[in-house]
């Protein structure tokens, strides 16, 4: 009898063994009796961080040990495409005719107004008392601009140098753009707003800024007249250019800022050339930034637009990203500055 149960409970024994052997091949197995069950994978956890678009921008340059200035800015690649422009009928007062428009318009103050008739002053000589109330040379000869920022010091082929380039004769602000012992020089020279005797030298939150002015042609020169923002927290709080772009080229408006943590700008090209007189006006707003050359809007950009105190710079530079030859030479002629502050 015990041995009939015996026989039996081995049989039993024997199936359950070849019954469990089976679901395991077959994945059928669950897990056991008491046991936690798995617990489901969130796909976003274990996905890798999506690695970010290049934005084909320059960092911002480092700021310059003397004379401590606000580090200037990194330029808009060229390649970028186009700003689709949001459309305007409005056109530019400040460009009715050539001659420097004075007074208020609607909505905005004037609050300065320069054609530089009180006098010649020869190069070397910028400001001088003739115009040391209203202007600043900015930088002293030898700081660095925004190519040699990126240089070592010593290695240096661009930077300002005001006392070679800058002078004023026959009603024109004078830019005398050419190398020395290898070195590219430009100025960037500022307006004095308020009686203001140091940095930032015209600090506004929103503002209109015209300029009529003739840059010759020189292949490796380039303008950036830009409002930069007076914290130097850049690109987080913005940058405005206009014009802007290689003198050989055709000029752009640029504005620069931070969307999701990373630099981006926005563009309009006008597909206008140097070489000829132009009067360019930019319109900053709480709604936007208008830009106008020779009377007619090229668009309002509202991608980036800085709601924190900026300042007019005319800085002229060169080397970005191609150095002018050594025989290259020229001059950047303005007529006229004006600049409202909103009413």
């Amino acid at each position: 009898m015990k041995r009939n149960q015996r026989r039996a409970w081995t049989c039993a024994v024997l199936v359950m063994v070849m019954t469990l052997l089976s679901a395991v091949a077959c994945g059928d197995l669950r897990g056991a009796p008491g046991a936690s069950p798995p617990q489901a994978t969130d796909p976003e956890s274990t996905a890798s961080s999506p690695t970010q678009p290049a934005t084909d921008q320059a960092s911002p340059a480092s700021e310059s040990a003397e004379p401590s200035p606000a580090s200037e800015p990194a330029q808009p690649s060229t390649d970028k495409p186009a700003l689709t422009p949001e459309p305007s009928a409005a056109a530019d007062p400040a460009a009715a005719s050539e001659a420097m428009p004075v007074g208020d318009l609607p909505g905005w103050t004037q609050v300065f107004a320069e054609d530089f008739t009180e006098g010649d002053v020869g190069l070397g000589g910028f400001p001088g008392p003739v115009y040391g109330a209203r202007w600043s040379e900015n930088y002293f000869d030898g700081t660095p601009d925004t190519a040699a920022q990126q240089q070592p010091k010593g290695q240096r082929t661009s930077g300002y140098y005001p006392t070679k380039v800058l002078s004023v004769h026959d009603g024109f602000m004078d830019m005398f753009l050419h190398s020395e012992n290898g070195v590219a020089m430009g100025a960037a020279p500022s307006p004095k707003l308020f009686g203001a005797n140091q940095r930032p030298y015209n600090s506004l939150v929103f503002g209109r800024y015209s300029v009529r002015f003739k840059a010759d042609v020189l292949p490796g020169f380039k303008l950036a007249w830009l409002l930069w923002p007076d914290s130097k927290n850049w690109p987080a709080d913005g940058e405005i250019d206009f014009p802007e772009g290689d003198l050989s080229k055709v000029m752009y408006a640029a504005v620069h800022g931070l969307e999701n943590g990373i630099h981006d700008n926005e563009v309009l090209r006008p597909n206008m050339p140097y070489g000829d007189w132009h009067i360019a006006t930019t319109e900053w707003r709480a709604d936007g930034i208008e830009f106008f050359l020779d009377g007619k809007s090229l668009g309002v950009s509202r991608r980036f637009t800085p709601t924190n105190p900026m300042h007019y710079i005319l800085q002229t530079e060169s080397c970005g990203p191609v150095c002018p030859s050594p025989e290259t030479s020229g001059h950047v002629l303005v007529d006229w500055v004006a600049i409202w502050a909103k009413s």
